[in-house]
């Protein structure tokens, strides 16, 4: 029975060692991964925004007119 509660106890010991070592592992990886993670962000955002764009700029604007109107006259001053 003693051989069993070491076992266990030596089980615990190497379980909560693994996670104290994966915790600093994960804690100290978190910037890089989060640097990376939002770069490719920004890298998709740039590649779906510059394909909207100019679709967008299209269908906004207007048509530029082939003649002009005759020219207005400026108000005559009441003085």
């Amino acid at each position: 029975m003693q051989k069993v509660f070491n076992l266990l106890g030596a089980t615990a010991f190497l379980m909560s060692g693994a996670m104290v070592v994966g915790s600093v592992v994960l804690y100290t990886r978190i910037p890089s991964l989060t640097k990376y993670y939002m770069s490719e962000l920004k890298l998709e955002l740039t590649k779906v925004v510059t394909q909207m764009v100019p679709a967008q700029i299209d269908d906004v604007m207007p048509e530029l007119p082939s003649a002009t109107g005759p020219a207005i006259e400026t108000p005559k001053s009441p003085f």
